[in-house]
């Protein structure tokens, strides 16, 4: 009677495992199409507002999310305004980074020894490696938006969590994630060689508005489409212009810079 006593509550860490699992999801959810609400992220992923404030309230707790309030344009009624919820980079660190000290100290060798040329030598390497493979989907697709909707999946494959949505006389393609957002910070020229990849590969020029490496929310980057059929109002993902703060990754200015003439072929450097 004693052992089978003893032996009773071991069942209980089964639903520890699934709040755990709960939680990831949740973070997932944050990570793919924050910033936003409680009761988005409820919708999606099917559970009460309740249990979701729970999961949010612990990540904030941990340090591994934060919060905002929505922009005057996407606020309903006269209540409290609603929050919104996004990752930190603590909480990005949970779905991992695929460079670390090791790589940022070998990119600071070739950078001593190599120059400035061998580091953008390198970066154009690594993301041709990057979007080698999907060139074919890409390219065939018949207008930029499809093209810009291919490359969001690709990258999603390959880890980056993108999406594309329609804003001003254009496309968004937003990459909620970035495996190498830790050293693109101190090495810029990985964004300028992906920013000018992105531009070969739509067939037309792109203006980087936001970068995680910067601190924003997500990596934002303006494609013209003009007037193209079937691209107004279609989101492939929720809040896909808004960052972090203010100046290039604030969503006014996005749009702003969407709805403004983009000349010529070259693309904006990160």
């Amino acid at each position: 009677m004693v052992a089978a006593s003893a032996a009773a509550p071991a069942p209980a860490a089964a639903p520890a495992t699934h709040e755990g699992g709960t939680r990831h999801e949740v973070a997932r959810l944050l990570l793919e199409e924050g910033p936003i609400t409680a009761a988005a992220v409820a919708d999606r992923l099917g559970i009460s507002p309740t249990a979701v404030r729970r999961h949010l309230d612990a990540l904030l707790a941990d340090g591994e999310a934060e919060t905002r309030e929505a922009p005057a344009r996407l606020r309903r009624g006269r209540g409290r305004p609603a929050r919104l919820f996004l990752l930190t980079d603590a909480g990005r660190a949970r779905f991992g980074h695929a460079y670390d000290d090791l790589a940022v100290s070998a990119i600071r060798f070739l950078a001593e020894h190599g120059g400035q040329e061998a580091v953008r030598s390198f970066a154009e390497h690594r993301v041709t490696k990057l979007v080698g493979p999907y060139r074919e989907t890409v390219t065939r697709q018949p207008d930029v938006a499809s093209r810009a909707e291919a490359l969001a999946t690709a990258l999603s494959r390959e880890g980056y969590a993108a999406s594309t949505a329609a804003a001003g006389s254009g496309e968004q393609l937003c990459q909620h994630h970035c495996p190498v957002a830790h050293v693109a910070a101190e090495f810029p020229q990985l964004c300028e060689a992906e920013t000018e990849a992105f531009a070969r590969l739509l067939g037309t020029h792109v203006q980087r508005l936001a970068t995680i490496a910067r601190g924003d929310a997500a990596c934002t980057t303006h494609v013209p489409v003009g007037t193209t059929e079937g691209s107004r109002g279609k989101h492939t993902g929720a809040w896909a212009g808004y960052s972090r703060g203010g100046g290039e990754g604030d969503p006014n200015t996005a749009r702003e810079a969407a709805d403004s003439p983009v000349d010529g072929p070259e693309p904006d450097r990160a």
